[in-house]
């Protein structure tokens, strides 16, 4: 018998003992096995409860708790009156956040932010995406319909419209104005971590394809001030990308293109070709179409740099393989690949010398450098 077949064995044994009633009761009473007993049965809770934690989290953040307790610790009479709750709602809203650490009592019967909340107040970008879940929500409310209709369709297709669009660049700036936004959000503590990856600085021009509305631009201009600049995307979110270039101040320093990257041919001009949050936003033949067409672009000496939440390269991980593989299906398009998956794809395409570059937070983003 192979090792596969005895290990299948295995999990087959174990699977019919902690199915067990019996054995789960003796479990839960023998010294030995209850500790062990005990962690599972509350990480089986927390799947239960885990769509009630989301939704106090989501909750706190729109009605504006965690900011007012940032200003000074406050009591549930405080807060009930501040964000027009009755009494009993903010003490049991209290309640939950301070089981999940966002807030914590403190003296005189008040209680100021957690550990959990504080960390997240100084994330901006994080926030927003808690407060545009609720379109996920709605989609996951019927996971077995998302599931069998193969995602699309839903309230999150609609919040991202060029995922399933025929005709993404015929779309309006109101039509881009709330992803568009959020996406803004999120990149620039992304930005950081992508600077500290890789030296953008040792490059003459940067080419970034999907850019919206110029966010990684601006962040990019101002850590390398030497560094030219270029975007590429839809011309819906340009014309927002121009505005906020120019507020920058770095309007002398860009230059934006307008197109569908899917079927026009990258700009040529730049030694960096920038992909941040893009390839798994498409399928593979997607993928291939912009790996090919930023190949073409670079020159010799160039690279293109990748970016993006990806899967663990040997063992599946609830960032990729639940979060991303359902929020991608609902969204209508789109997976999480390994990083040994994107590197094989951009060897077909032409490049050389691909690898993966450390991050300071692999689990929400990867990074890959490769050379044409």
């Amino acid at each position: 018998m192979s090792a596969i077949e005895l290990r299948d064995r295995w999990i087959g044994w174990r699977n019919a003992l902690l199915s067990n009633p019996l054995f789960q009761r003796w479990a839960a009473d023998f010294p030995l096995t209850r500790p062990v007993a005990h962690r599972r049965a509350q990480g089986l809770f927390d799947l239960v409860a885990g769509f009630v934690y989301s939704q106090t989290l989501q909750t706190c953040t729109r009605l504006g708790l965690l900011d007012y307790l940032r200003q000074e610790p406050a009591t549930p009479e405080a807060v009930a009156r501040t964000l027009g709750l009755p009494l009993e709602s903010a003490k049991r809203l209290l309640g939950a956040a301070d089981a999940l650490k966002l807030v914590q009592p403190v003296s005189k019967g008040r209680y100021a932010l957690g550990p959990q909340g504080a960390a997240l107040l100084g994330n901006a970008g994080l926030i927003e995406m808690i407060n545009h879940h609720h379109h996920l929500y709605a989609d996951l409310a019927d996971g077995v319909s998302l599931l069998r209709r193969g995602g699309g369709q839903g309230r999150l297709a609609a919040f991202w419209p060029y995922a399933t669009s025929s005709a993404p660049h015929k779309g309006t700036s109101a039509d881009v104005a709330a992803y568009s936004a959020l996406m803004a959000a999120s990149l620039p503590v992304l930005a950081e971590d992508i600077f500290h990856a890789y030296p953008i600085g040792r490059h003459r021009r940067l080419l970034d394809i999907g850019g919206g509305e110029g966010a990684f631009l601006v962040a990019a201009g101002l850590h390398a001030p030497g560094l030219k600049l270029m975007l590429f995307d839809l011309p819906s979110v340009t014309a927002r990308a121009r505005d906020r270039l120019d507020r920058a101040g770095l309007a002398d320093r860009v230059e934006i293109v307008s197109g569908d990257f899917l079927s026009e041919p990258a700009p040529a001009g730049a030694d960096l070709i920038t992909l941040i949050r893009i390839l798994h936003d498409h399928d593979d033949a997607g993928v291939m179409t912009l790996l090919r067409s930023a190949h073409a672009a670079l020159p010799s000496h160039g690279a293109l740099l990748i970016a993006e939440p990806m899967s663990a390269a040997s063992k599946a991980d609830r960032v990729a393989n639940v979060y991303f593989a359902l929020y991608l299906l609902a969204m209508g398009r789109g997976r999480a690949r390994t990083p040994a998956e994107i590197s094989g794809m951009a060897k077909a395409a032409g490049f050389r010398r691909i690898r993966e570059l450390p991050t300071r937070s692999p689990f929400l983003m990867r990074a890959i450098i490769a050379h044409p």
